[in-house]
């Protein structure tokens, strides 16, 4: 399958470039015509295409192994299907993100030698966090108006990993019209999240703030740095298969030029970090959740998570940073949503081949009718054999 990439010009609304055009890196797998678009986004570090389409090189010689790519199975199924990456990500524009001196304090051992931060002073260049919520929203637009576009205006299926939940959720409370269903995979929800307590402005930016937004930079130890990083054994660890994992790795490492050239301990010779953005995100909370009763009514949500997985669930003794999948299932104010917690499955299931098999053929059917394994709407346990039970 032959992919189209496109670069979408938009006008950033990041308060590090605010205003300048800059281009978005959108791949495209079209599913035939009058196929219906669906739109893929990455998580909080991973890029879009190393998650989401996944091309192995197997055999001798080496040949392309699709099996993992999850927008190209979609498009097989005959849905037009795009991957998208946000400013700081993947292929699209990482504004700040070049000088090594940005990097977040703390990580800047993974630098030493390749490429050496000997120079840096003790905060970042740039000390503030890249993105936020309202430019994530912005960018989002952009990419919708682009696929409307080509797809005769019509709505957009959502498909998102872990933190996309916190940009392609809002955008679908506050623009309903353009978004046909959300399909969130071990979705990052956080139920005391900031700005929870506006109900007369549940998307409002921080207090303080003006256009151009301001960074919210305080504590600089979480925001006063545009970039973190993280070094190729972090990354693998959570991959139980160590040539999948070391394949993932070099798909990372294709969408990252400057990225390639750092890291390692040997002088000369980088091994590669992934460098992904620090960003603010406000607005998606126990509040506003329910806004316009839009999720679960005119966006209908099917939900998926694994029983094993501690990043999309924390603890609640973590105030602010507690997140829960099953707290937003029952916030969703409507009835067409749906939600299977999937026994022995963690945050990563792309990346395992039954657990990506079976993620897979969820989303298609979620997509083609809105009835997954044959039920519509619920809470439901899921074996590893796929057989259901219903959580009351």
């Amino acid at each position: 399958m032959t992919p189209v990439d496109h670069k979408v010009k938009h006008q950033s609304t990041v308060p590090a470039n605010y205003g300048e055009e800059i281009e978005l890196f959108v791949r495209q797998y079209k599913g035939g015509s009058n196929a219906r678009p669906v739109l893929m986004l990455h998580g909080r570090s991973t890029p879009a295409l190393a998650g989401l389409d996944l091309v192995l090189q197997e055999g001798n010689p080496p040949q392309p192994n699709t099996k993992y790519s999850w927008a190209q199975f979609l498009a097989g199924k005959g849905f037009d299907v795009f991957v998208m990456d946000l400013q700081g990500s993947g292929r699209s524009h990482r504004p700040k993100m070049d000088d090594p001196c940005n990097a977040n304090p703390t990580q800047r051992d993974l630098l030493n030698p390749n490429p050496g931060t000997g120079t840096c002073s003790p905060t970042a260049n740039y000390p503030n966090q890249l993105g936020n919520a309202k430019s994530d929203w912005d960018e989002l637009g952009t990419v919708v108006t682009f696929i409307r576009g080509l797809c005769n205006n019509q709505k957009v299926a959502f498909i998102g990993w872990s933190a996309a939940s916190l940009a392609m959720a809002p955008y679908a409370l506050q623009n309903p019209t353009h978004v046909s269903s959300l399909f969130l995979l071990g979705p990052v929800f956080p139920p005391n999240g900031p700005w929870s307590t506006k109900p007369s402005a549940p998307f409002d930016p921080p207090p303080g703030t003006s256009l151009p937004l301001q960074p919210v930079s305080k504590p600089a130890a979480v925001f006063g740095f545009p970039m973190n990083l993280t070094s190729k054994d972090s990354f693998t660890a959570v991959i139980s298969d160590a040539n999948l994992a070391e394949q993932v790795w070099q798909n990372v490492m294709a969408s990252d030029d400057e990225g390639r050239k750092w890291g390692g301990t040997v002088p000369g010779a980088p091994e590669g970090v992934m460098r992904w953005r620090n960003t603010y995100w406000w607005g998606w909370n126990d509040h506003t959740v329910g806004h316009g009763s839009t999720l679960g009514n005119a966006v209908p949500v099917c939900i998926v998570y694994g029983d094993q997985d501690t990043t999309a669930n924390t603890p609640e003794a973590l105030g602010q940073l507690h997140i829960s999948v099953p707290k937003l299932y029952a916030k969703i104010p409507g009835k067409d949503k749906l939600m299977f917690r999937v026994e022995g499955w963690d945050h990563y299931p792309v990346w395992e081949r039954k657990p990506a098999q079976v993620l897979q053929h969820m989303s298609w059917k979620w997509l083609d009718g809105k009835k997954v394994y044959g039920v519509e709407r619920g809470s439901w346990l899921m074996d590893p054999n796929n057989v259901l039970t219903e959580v009351v």
